[in-house]
């Protein structure tokens, strides 16, 4: 199982790389979660206070938007599809959907639930038409919304997935990132709490299967915090206790077989972290509140990379672009040379 791992390190140690974290922007009063990179030059970002912020220039510059009517709302996940369109979902109650066409200079909610146990933590697409939410257990089983038009509605596939959660499991809004959409109809779901488990879909989320995962877990500030997946089969999930961020304990785990079953790394990350993030097969990225470690052997081993704190992480679906984001309106770029 490490071995798929083990081979990628090989070439890497012909070639010394360096990575690089440059500064974009800061100071703007929101706690960034969510981060959607289009391309090298499109990429939004959203969260508290009614933030979203949008840059058309590969970072150098920032519009700053606060939906009408939301400014209160704590946006933590964000998925752009140009410069345009975006869809953006809050952590809270009430559970809000909003989507823009005008590149932010409108919003149309799409989606509202005034379930006081409404708590929607991620969110994901397949393509421009077909994503997928997901969010806290109501009455033992996850929410989970499903889109076909690009997020102009949404319906509750919830009861498709049949398993009944235990008391004491939940998902965690850190960055939006416990839920990936992948392939034609793949979706893996990390929770996280008393109990850890990966649920998984091969159909658009028409039926499920789950996987235990063998993280720290066992109190409510315990678990997967990010799960991404470089193939089908390749996977890393991190976490850890956000209350003891300094702590590496079993805070990062690996897969081989679609999420089936998972293994620890050799040398994990360094601290909780909330965002984690394939450049290609070899290099991978974590970050959290107490920083930001590199992988160049697929996740098998860790390095410290930096002490800055981030929340979250992405590349860009096409293109080279990768952000970290944090408090204060902090965003920057990450750069291998």
């Amino acid at each position: 199982m490490k071995l798929f791992f083990a081979l990628l390190c090989l070439p890497c140690i012909l070639f010394a790389q360096k990575e690089v974290l440059k500064p974009l922007t800061s100071g703007t009063n929101t706690s960034i979660r969510g981060i959607s990179v289009v391309s090298d030059q499109i990429a939004w970002v959203s969260g508290s206070n009614g933030f979203v912020g949008k840059t058309l220039n590969g970072g150098k510059d920032w519009q700053w938007i606060k939906p009408e009517g939301y400014e209160k709302l704590d946006f933590r996940d964000i998925e752009a599809f140009d410069d345009q369109n975006a869809v953006i979902i809050n952590a809270g109650f009430p559970a809000h959907v909003l989507l823009t066409a005008d590149g932010g200079k409108s919003w149309q909610q799409t989606y509202l639930n005034t379930d006081s146990l409404a708590f929607l933590d991620g969110m994901d697409f397949w393509d421009v038409n077909n994503g997928i939410i997901f969010g806290d257990p109501v009455k033992n089983k996850l929410m989970i919304l499903k889109t076909t038009d690009g997020g102009h509605s949404w319906t509750d596939i919830s009861a498709n997935l049949t398993a009944e959660v235990k008391i004491g499991e939940a998902g965690f809004a850190a960055s939006g990132t416990t839920i990936q959409a992948k392939g034609k109809g793949k979706v893996w779901i990390a929770s996280g709490g008393v109990v850890s488990n990966i649920y998984y879909s091969p159909n658009y989320g028409k039926t499920w299967k789950v996987f235990p995962c063998p993280i720290i877990q066992g109190q409510s500030s315990t678990g997967p915090f990010s799960i991404d997946f470089f193939d089908e089969k390749h996977g890393i999930v991190v976490g850890g206790d956000y209350l003891k961020d300094k702590e590496s304990f079993n805070n990062a785990q690996l897969t081989t077989n679609g999420g089936k079953t998972w293994f620890r790394p050799d040398v994990s990350v360094y601290g909780y972290r909330s965002g984690v993030s394939y450049l290609d097969a070899k290099h991978c990225y974590a970050t959290g509140t107490s920083g930001t470690d590199y992988s160049i052997d697929g996740g098998l081993t860790w390095n410290r990379l930096s002490d800055l704190k981030f929340n979250a992480i992405k590349k860009a679906k096409k293109g080279n672009l990768v952000l970290l984001a944090g408090s204060k309106g902090q965003i920057y770029q990450l750069s291998v040379q």
